[in-house]
């Protein structure tokens, strides 16, 4: 969809044009209605600021989506094929060092390690992961909250910006 469609589309098809990018009703909502965007540039600024700060239920639910960093991703959903193409290929080292960073992680915060790996060597995200477990409860909220706003303006960006392309 180019920006100029979402700009005029109708509420519900805005609104399912941005749920893959970050599936949270609050988040879609103030998007949505945010609208019109003078640039792709302005809707990624938005996906950066909307709905601030999300709610730990809201963090919880949209990481039930996000499957473990370094970990082969399958299936033919939104958030595989966006998570196939995040993700650096990783070495077997480094594949089994995350598998236990995973784990630290999992058992110190309770849920899933989020990190944008777009951009991102494995190395960088095993660094960034041992960094974030001396992080406080609250630290790790923030960090979780922006790390998964980045996810969601890259993502959002790229649809703008492949469609767009394309026409």
């Amino acid at each position: 969809m180019l920006l100029e469609e979402f700009n005029s589309a109708d509420r519900a098809d805005a609104a399912i044009a941005v749920k893959p990018a970050l599936d949270i009703a609050r988040w879609i909502d103030e998007i949505v209605d945010g609208r019109p965007y003078t640039s792709v540039d302005a809707l990624a600024d938005a996906a950066l600021s909307v709905a601030a700060p999300l709610s730990e239920a809201e963090l919880d639910g949209a990481l039930a989506h996000h499957p473990r960093i370094g970990a082969k991703v399958d299936g033919t959903s939104a958030e595989a094929a966006h998570s196939r193409r995040e993700q650096p290929s990783v070495d077997e080292v480094t594949a089994a060092a995350l598998v236990e960073g995973n784990r630290a992680y999992e058992e110190r915060f309770d849920r899933v390690f989020l990190v944008r790996a777009a951009g991102r060597s494995a190395q960088e995200i095993l660094a960034l992961l041992h960094e974030r477990l001396g992080n406080t409860d609250e630290q790790e909220l923030a960090v979780v909250d922006r790390q998964l706003r980045e996810i969601a303006a890259l993502r959002l960006t790229a649809a703008i910006e492949t469609e767009g392309a394309s026409a």
